[in-house]
């Protein structure tokens, strides 16, 4: 239902942003497909009371190194993509893996704020769960912070993110580089 909901957000938008479609902040084209990915760290919190199988079992918690790779298709100032991810966990958690939508609004020279939602699968030393996960974020790249002309025109951006698992059993903040086509 959640999806569904985000879904039709995303479609409502689509003809507006099709409508304004312009030259992007960043100046790469109003509309077409940037493939990027990403590597990055976070930390995964799984609440006591979460309702899926991890409460019968306990808290979990750990570390995360995560590889994610995705597609953004800019529509003026705004961005729609999808993403898929992978995550080795440490202390409780084993693995993680899942996909994203994700619907943004380009900021500055080269940057985003975007929300996003999804499916994630979770592997503990506790048990195993799986269920929508929830998020929001900001992309800054070298221009926004000073350092224009490092890289191109998308070129290599700082992810900031934080995600929940299961309508807010969990928090999972995290921090990536982004490498852009």
């Amino acid at each position: 239902m959640k999806l569904t909901l985000i879904a039709a957000l995303c479609a409502a938008t689509l003809p507006f942003a099709a409508a304004n479609a312009q030259e992007a902040p960043d100046g790469s084209r109003a509309f077409g497909i940037e493939p990027y990915i990403g590597i990055g760290g976070g930390w995964h919190d799984f609440d006591t009371g979460n309702k899926g199988l991890l409460q019968t079992q306990g808290s979990a918690k750990g570390g995360l190194v995560t590889g994610f790779a995705g597609v953004n298709v800019p529509l003026g100032m705004f961005v729609v993509g999808a993403e898929g991810n992978v995550a080795k966990g440490f202390n409780d958690i084993d693995w993680e893996y899942g996909v994203t939508g994700h619907l943004g609004l380009r900021i500055g020279e080269s940057g985003m704020i975007f929300g996003r939602a999804g499916y994630q699968w979770v592997n503990t030393d506790i048990g195993d769960d799986r269920n929508e996960i929830y998020g929001f974020g900001v992309e800054v790249g070298p221009k926004d912070i000073g350092l224009g002309g490092v890289t191109g025109e998308s070129g290599v951006r700082l992810r900031l993110a934080v995600d929940t698992f299961d309508e807010f059993q969990s928090i999972r903040p995290t921090a990536a580089v982004v490498f852009h086509f």
